[in-house]
């Protein structure tokens, strides 16, 4: 039986915090924190079974709702599943909260300078702070954006940063993401699935609220769009792209219309949208498709998603994409090292949030000193996603360790190392309705318009597997809904119930069979 659940009893003195981590709710076993005090003792009084039960539920809703995560396997046969929300909130105090708000905001700042920089003067590079042999090196390089300005000025108009705690209860940043995250829709049923399922867990918290999200994303996107009354659409690779549910969802929540390439046309430097009354001219899109299949005449020249002209009608100025073509230059892994040192150049600051320590594997001293310490290092793949090709070097065997490092002796440039960072836990609720700490991150999620916008959520991901610290959805993790207190936001252990209220109705999502356009809409946005 796994440890912190021999129990019967969900939470309170039998909960076991994980030795050697930051535990969020108990400090020490029947120790919980100040502001979770609450929490735990109404975990207590709903009991395993009631918990168990609350589950059972929170499938079926989601299932009924569409709320599901592509599950597709290696043999290509289409599966979702539910979309694993764990039914224990991740708490966060309004002080830690501030400092995240302010830190998120001033490195997307410095991203954005960057990436404007990258495509500009270049100044960056000409002071010898970032090389460009590993610029222009990089997959998400786009030399079709070489001295485009984006209407607005802005690149990152939505970004969801991936932060963790250390042992120590510290924030770091773990990567940033800044081409096109994804989970902002899982956040928003997540709160209200909880609502519904478990309402007393709310009693007494002032939990700062989170549905005003799509109006937030769409007062953005008219902000940057060179029209006076723009028309917005969200454009989707199709139904067959794991994210499919959250695009229809943003769509419908913001109002405007959900689009596949067929529906969008360039004449004259200029995108249209099809509809019953002839075209309608597209002021701002928020895609949802990777540059390299948005128009086949600058791109990928295969691709079946892409509208054929759309990058004349962007450079023209005539039409914003967000997030800007090339954006992804900023979120990658190897440039993730720099972000510190961008800080300091463009806005002359200090870095609120730390990176976690990271070492460049095309550098033969930092590598020698990785292969050296592989036992004890992460190693990551700079261009991928989705903890595809992440290796953990304290779960390796020693054959293990000795093929990753024949692996990145073949392209060092490839990959970087970071120090293990010892994931935060969480109570977590087994099958049994039992508890058990589980590691966790958080992606809060920023959106750039007028001005930056930081979200007061965040998508809580979690690693449901025991010991385990991959947390993404597509290597078996899970969500938690976020609480984002108010300032004196957490009650002194008080009993009762809060307001049930249903979540809105939305279509499945299932698609039998894949053709190749299904399998580009797939690849398009694989991102977790």
């Amino acid at each position: 039986m796994e440890r912190g659940s021999q129990t019967q009893s969900p939470a309170g003195a039998r909960y076991v915090p994980a030795d050697g981590f930051f535990d969020e709710v108990f400090a020490a076993p029947g120790a919980p924190r100040i502001h979770a005090a609450a929490l735990a003792d109404a975990l207590e009084r709903i009991g395993t079974a009631r918990l168990a039960a609350a589950g059972e539920r929170r499938d079926a809703i989601f299932v009924q709702q569409g709320i599901t995560f592509d599950a597709t396997g290696a043999d290509e046969t289409v599966t979702d599943r539910p979309f694993p929300l764990d039914l224990i909130p991740r708490i966060i105090p309004a002080e830690e909260w501030t400092t995240i708000k302010r830190g998120l905001a001033q490195r997307l700042r410095a991203l954005n300078r960057f990436i404007e920089d990258v495509y500009h003067d270049r100044e960056i590079v000409q002071d010898g702070i970032v090389p460009w042999e590993l610029i222009v090196t990089r997959p998400a390089f786009e030399r079709a954006a070489h001295r485009i300005r984006p209407p607005g000025g802005v690149w990152c108009h939505v970004s969801g940063c991936d932060l963790v705690r250390g042992a120590d209860g510290g924030w770091k940043v773990l990567e940033d993401n800044v081409r096109t995250p994804s989970g902002i829709s899982y956040v928003l049923e997540n709160r209200i699935a909880m609502t519904r399922l478990l309402p007393e867990l709310f009693t007494g918290y002032r939990v700062r609220p989170v549905n005003d999200y799509p109006q937030v994303l769409l007062a953005a996107l008219r902000a940057v769009a060179p029209a006076v009354n723009p028309t917005v659409v969200v454009w989707t690779p199709g139904s067959a792209n794991s994210a499919y549910f959250e695009h229809a969802f943003l769509a419908r929540q913001m109002g405007v219309e959900l689009v596949e390439a067929s529906d969008l046309v360039v004449h004259d430097a200029t995108c249209y949208m099809r509809t019953t009354d002839g075209l309608a001219q597209v002021d701002a899109i928020y895609r949802r498709l990777d540059d390299a299949f948005i128009d086949p005449l600058a791109f990928r020249p295969d691709s079946l998603l892409g509208v054929p002209g759309l990058m004349r009608a962007y450079r023209a100025g005539n039409v914003a994409l967000a997030n800007a073509v090339g954006t992804g230059v900023a979120d990658d892994k190897a440039v993730y090292h720099y972000v510190p040192e961008m800080i300091r150049y463009y806005l002359s600051e200090e870095p609120i949030l730390d990176n976690v320590v990271t070492y460049m594997l095309a550098d033969p001293e930092q590598r020698e000193y990785v292969f050296q310490n592989i036992e004890r290092l992460v190693v990551k793949p700079t261009g991928e996603s989705g903890g595809k090709g992440v290796f953990i070097g304290p779960t390796a065997s020693e054959d293990q360790l000795q093929a990753q490092i024949e692996l990145v002796e073949l392209a060092p440039e490839r990959w970087i190392a970071q120090e293990t960072v010892a994931l935060s836990t969480v109570p977590t609720v087994c099958d049994d309705g039992t508890l058990a700490p589980r590691h966790v991150d958080l992606r809060p999620f920023a959106v750039y318009g007028d001005d930056i916008k930081i979200v007061p959520c965040g998508l809580t991901r979690v690693a449901l597997r025991e010991g385990s610290m991959i947390v993404n959805s597509s290597q078996g993790g899970g969500s938690k809904d976020t609480w984002i207190l108010e300032e004196g936001g957490a009650p002194e252990r008080l009993p009762g119930a809060s307001d049930v209220y249903d979540p809105p109705t939305m279509p499945g999502m299932r698609q039998a069979g894949w053709s190749e356009q299904q399998r580009q809409q797939q690849q398009a946005r694989g991102r977790d």
